[in-house]
């Protein structure tokens, strides 16, 4: 498809024979106050977090049915809409906690919970839980060291309601990153049942069938079509849930799930286009809900094994290259912040993210291509995920058209869904692409930690580069009030700045559409529906 015909192309809202069997069974259930339907476009691929390969829209699963020692409060935006708040740490499984006067351990008292086949929740079960979540590898394990939480030696059972966590070091994040969907507390007695010597953290078993204290049960898994949720009443985490089963359905197509929120026929549509929630925002039949999503970004990527962006003034005449207001006016239809037009490569601040000191410039970038040995252009792929299209094929299509001004042949190369982490984040063999990260703790130097650290799962550009290494490393879990800390994350995004291995387009919004009556709904860092606190008041 071509750019200007892409672009022109409108959102069908006509009903299609597709969805004719969706529409037989929701009206009847959605109907009913205490069940609510939510529709997604992406596809829940485990129901345990820790497996190899689980993708970022199962992570609802550790959040709905599972519970962690912590979580973050909530704080009323000044629109009125609700979301969760860094700067606040309340108790999910933890009654209290306290800190050692020297600073190097935490002890937790536990609430009185039980698990969902009604056996009480230990500091066994604790200790067995993050034991998994530091052995397993791969991500998980990765997000546990961010905190400094890496060896199972530091998790310590005192008797049966009272864990202790003895620092490896004392860290700003290791709190924080108890809140955070990986550490989730597993009923270690049924899931030990269920291990096997080849398999012993039973990642077989509890990749379909749970076995949490959180709010919601799963009720039923129908894998690419639905997940439905059924309310814990004895959950002691939090408030009790208003709404006793949610429905999540997964509906591919955009026209489709823009068509049941119009209708009243579903409760909530997660995550819609841009352009839907633009249009949706105007009528009267449909509450729109969305803000930028903190230390998040939609990127263009180099990928230094390509030999041309092995050269920094070749990233740099791509990065003058790119159409930044059109990709913001045509992918995100405004909606968001714009991350391009910063006055200098010196940062004045550390606030994360920040607009990058580029501009679209073509003269500026022809001027860069012709100081380096691929003056005459190259060619490459440019590649994005087919999961996040609405975004990803105008801001390709508009790249593509702007790197042929200086002479860079872009072909287009769409990924499916299904394959993108492997291929971008796992074996991050695409030369050029674009991609989002955002970082579940918010500083700067986590956003950094995860995307320019070399070996990394989100450095999809394999950046590499020493002193980096050494600010992050130095800054991660450095107090920010520390006096060093301010000139070494100032430094991390001047080098960020040249170097370019990451080009900012924009930070985007996660935009939500709900039916009038619908309340309670919840902005969080991991992107997923947290459906404990949705209510709906019929009329």
């Amino acid at each position: 498809m071509k750019r200007r015909d892409f672009l022109k192309a409108g959102t069908a809202t006509a009903i299609g024979a597709g969805m004719l069997p969706f529409l037989k069974v929701l009206p009847a259930s959605a109907a009913v106050a205490d069940t609510l339907v939510v529709v997604t476009g992406t596809t829940i691929n485990s129901l345990d977090l820790h497996r190899t390969g689980t993708n970022r829209p199962s992570y609802q699963v550790s959040v709905n049915c599972y519970d962690r020692l912590l979580t973050f409060g909530t704080k009323t935006m000044p629109d009125g809409t609700l979301s969760y708040d860094y700067s606040k740490l309340e108790g999910e499984l933890a009654e209290s906690w306290e800190i050692a006067p020297d600073g190097n351990s935490v002890t937790f008292k536990l609430k009185d919970a039980t698990f969902w086949d009604g056996s009480p929740v230990t500091a066994e079960d604790v200790k067995w839980s993050l034991d998994r979540a530091v052995t397993v590898g791969g991500f998980p394990t990765v997000q546990m060291k961010a905190g400094s939480l890496e060896k199972p030696e530091q998790f310590e059972v005192i008797d049966a309601k009272t864990f202790k966590i003895n620092f490896l070091r004392q860290s700003k994040l290791t709190l924080p990153d108890l809140a955070v969907p990986v550490p989730f507390i597993i009923n270690s007695k049924l899931a030990k049942k269920n291990a096997t010597e080849k398999d012993p953290w039973a990642m077989e078993y509890l990749h379909r069938t749970p076995a949490g204290s959180g709010a919601y049960k799963v009720e039923r898994w129908d894998s690419g079509q639905q997940l439905v949720y059924s309310r814990n009443d004895a959950w002691k985490g939090g408030p009790l849930p208003a709404a006793k089963r949610i429905i999540v359905r997964e509906i591919p197509s955009q026209s489709t799930r823009r068509a049941l929120i119009e209708r009243g026929d579903v409760h909530l549509s997660h995550d819609i286009p841009a352009k839907d929630a633009k249009e949706l925002a105007a009528m009267k039949s449909v509450k729109v809900v969305g803000a930028p999503i903190e230390n998040c970004l939609h990127v263009l990527c180099t990928n230094f094994n390509f030999e041309p962006f092995k050269d920094k003034k070749v990233r740099q005449a791509v990065a003058y290259a790119v159409p930044y207001a059109e990709i913001f006016q045509n992918a995100a239809y405004e909606r968001g912040a714009q991350m391009w037009g910063g006055k200098s490569f010196e940062p004045s601040d550390i606030s994360w993210p920040q607009p990058f000191p580029y501009t679209t410039d073509y003269d500026k970038a022809k001027e860069l291509l012709s100081q380096t040995a691929f003056k005459d252009g190259f060619e490459v792929p440019l590649s994005f995920d087919l999961g996040t299209a609405e975004w990803g094929e105008p801001t390709a299509l508009l790249i593509q058209e702007g790197l042929a001004k200086i002479g860079i042949k872009a072909s287009i190369d769409k990924i499916p869904g299904a394959n993108w982490r492997t291929v971008a984040l796992v074996e991050k063999k695409l030369p050029l692409h674009l991609d989002n990260f955002g970082g579940w703790l918010n500083t700067p130097d986590y956003y950094f930690f995860w995307a320019y650290v070399k070996g990394n799962l989100f450095n999809s550009s394999n950046y590499d580069d020493a002193e980096m290494m050494q600010l992050v490393n130095e800054t991660l879990h450095m107090p920010m009030d520390n006096p060093d800390y301010a000139p070494k994350i100032k430094r991390m995004i001047a080098k960020a700045f040249e170097e370019v291995p990451r080009i900012p387009l924009y930070q985007p919004n996660l935009d939500v559409a709900m039916r009038p009556g619908v309340e309670g709904y919840e902005a969080w860092f991991h992107r997923m529906p947290d459906v404990r606190t949705l209510t709906f008041k019929t009329a």
